[in-house]
């Protein structure tokens, strides 16, 4: 019986042993994806967000400007800040959306680059596995989306962070919409093990530059306005971490902010397709450097010790432009 026992307690506590093991690897290290920069050491990218309308509210214009403006600065990839597919996401992985409103519209040859996306609050009251789904890069292998990961250009890495579950108001308050929380809950540890990995991988980080993207606003002066629960998890590891730059959309306009508390800059790319004329809040102008009520995009071009940002509007007119410069190997370990 004591051999028994003994068996029984052994046998518990490998099972302990497994099921802690398990959680432990819950929190695994956010995916990696390797992109090299130019031969030159540089890399230009767009930026665009909140598009998919298969084609409508001037989608198909911002898409044909960017297409002019990625083949004169002959862009590496380009960079979704989210709400990829309005008004409720993709419904399965043989949605023609997918195709109305990504493969059919950006069609320039100067755009058949990798599309590095994030997931907005719109993709989030669709079927979220499907715009996960393998399936679509088989039928545009253009399509990278993921709910956090990172792309390494070795010049800057950038980190992209799954910014929908960290707002209350889709939990508590969320009328008649329906997300798709499948993958989220418990809420909790799905964000206190984001928060956690994004927080590692920055301070592992040796690049130049640090850019953080996400679909919600941190600061702005839209609709939207300051994300709250981004404000007050994500922005203190983004400061602690010396991040550069925060990308992102939601709101449905083009703007730069910065800091009057710390250097980072913050620039929404929110114009892909329908923008909201006339909505701006008050704020602070020596934070608020410029603001967009219409459609557009971003341009960055980058390179280990300078990053120039452009704004164009739905005609391809330069908007706004501002640049940073470094000393090189800003970010290298002591």
């Amino acid at each position: 019986m004591d051999a028994d026992a003994s068996n029984r307690r052994v046998g518990l506590l490998l099972w302990v042993i497994i099921a802690f093991s398990g959680v432990v690897f819950t929190a695994a290290e956010l995916q990696r994806f390797s992109h090299p920069p130019k031969d030159d050491g540089s890399l230009s990218l767009l930026v665009v967000g909140d598009w998919g309308r298969k084609g409508e509210y001037n989608q198909s214009q911002v898409a044909a400007q960017m297409g002019i403006v990625a083949e004169k600065l002959e862009v590496d990839f380009v960079i979704s800040t989210g709400d990829n597919f309005y008004e409720r996401g993709l419904k399965g992985t043989d949605d023609p959306a997918f195709e109305e409103s990504f493969s059919k519209i950006y069609t320039a040859p100067s755009l058949q680059k990798e599309w590095y996306s994030v997931l907005g609050n719109h993709d989030y009251r669709g079927n979220v596995e499907a715009q996960l789904s393998p399936h679509l890069k088989k039928l545009d292998n253009r399509w990278i989306c993921l709910r956090s990961f990172i792309v390494d250009t070795e010049i800057v890495e950038f980190f992209f962070v799954d910014t929908t579950p960290f707002v209350d108001k889709y939990f508590n308050d969320p009328g008649e919409e329906v997300y798709d929380w499948k993958a989220i809950l418990p809420r909790q540890n799905y964000l206190s093990n984001l928060l956690k990995e994004v927080d590692s991988a920055l301070k592992d980080s040796n690049a130049n530059w640090k850019i953080v993207v996400g679909h919600h606003t941190l600061k702005s002066a839209g609709q939207h306005g300051d994300t709250q629960e981004l404000l007050h998890q994500l922005l203190p590891i983004l400061e602690e971490n010396k991040v550069d730059f925060y990308m992102n959309g939601h709101d449905h306009c083009l703007q730069h902010t910065s800091s009057t508390n710390s250097p980072l800059q913050y620039f929404t790319s929110g114009g892909g397709s329908k923008a909201w004329r006339g909505d701006i809040n008050w704020m602070d102008p020596k934070e608020l450097k410029f603001y967009y009520d219409g459609q557009g995009f971003l341009s960055l071009q980058i390179t280990p010790s300078q990053a120039n940002f452009t704004f164009f509007d739905v005609f391809g007119n330069v908007l706004h432009q501002w640049a940073s410069s470094r000393p090189l190997l800003h970010h290298s370990a002591i």
